[in-house]
């Protein structure tokens, strides 16, 4: 496994508490950055320090709701205090929602799931890049998926979600392009998350069945490629959407 060079980096990672995110903060950990971890899962939280084995002068696991503007204020406020400054993010934060054909969807819950996974990454994205602007450096990677590229069936929220995540990043990334800061996405195919696990087995068995390596993606290979593209090394690339389908995607 690479190691990747993080010292005297600062970054934000949002559903950090597990899953992809908190496999990211461990990479980003390991390689000398301050990590504060957003979740909305109190309990969670609490565990991070001692299953991260990282001391609070380098960790802040903060309970930050990422659809909501003041508490994602908040966050980057006591982050700021904290570290004194923002290198890195990781928008990783979303909801799935139901499965349900699109005719049958519910309506609130497709707004739930756009508002946390899209208007919330814009707004987390809003409130951090002035701050990256300002030193002139930054490096953010937002968390799509293979089903913002190719739809899946029964899943029209989360699918609409993820592609207009894309979209964002290909915007965000042209408009900060003049500045050394990097904004590029990741379209991850179903990973062993407590999220992904949860949706319904039949569901489940189906987009597996669409991945050609035949199997679900790993934390640690999705954690490899986030991390590398917070690097200071990835100093070219922008808008710019990294594959991790496992060859599902047709483009």
């Amino acid at each position: 496994m690479n190691t990747y060079d993080f010292s005297n980096r600062t970054a934000i990672v949002t559903g950090g508490g597990q899953g992809i995110g908190y496999t990211v903060a461990q990479r980003l950990l390991s390689g000398g950055a301050n990590v504060c971890i957003w979740d909305i899962d109190q309990k969670l939280l609490d565990q991070l320090h001692a299953s991260l084995g990282v001391g609070e002068d380098r960790l802040l696991a903060l309970n930050t709701n990422i659809g909501d503007q003041e508490s994602i204020a908040s966050g980057v406020a006591a982050t700021l205090e904290k570290f004194g400054k923002i290198d890195i993010l990781i928008n990783n934060a979303a909801i799935v929602g139901p499965n349900a054909p699109t005719w049958e969807y519910p309506v609130q819950a497709f707004s739930d799931v756009v508002h946390i996974g899209l208007i919330g990454t814009f707004m987390v994205c809003r409130e951090v890049v002035p701050h990256m602007i300002e030193k002139n450096y930054g490096r953010i990677v937002n968390v799509s998926s293979v089903a913002g590229k190719e739809g899946n069936p029964k899943a029209p929220a989360y699918s609409s979600m993820k592609a207009a995540v894309l979209a964002l990043t290909k915007s965000l990334g042209k408009e900060l392009a003049a500045y050394d800061i990097a904004v590029n996405a990741v379209t991850p195919a179903v990973a062993k998350t407590t999220l992904a696990l949860s949706q319904d087995p039949a569901f489940l068995e189906m987009i597996v069945s669409k991945i050609p390596r035949g199997r679900m993606l790993e934390l640690s290979e999705a954690a490899s490629m986030i991390c590398w593209l917070a690097t200071e090394e990835n100093s070219f690339t922008t808008a710019a959407t990294f594959d991790l389908s496992g060859g599902r995607a047709t483009y």
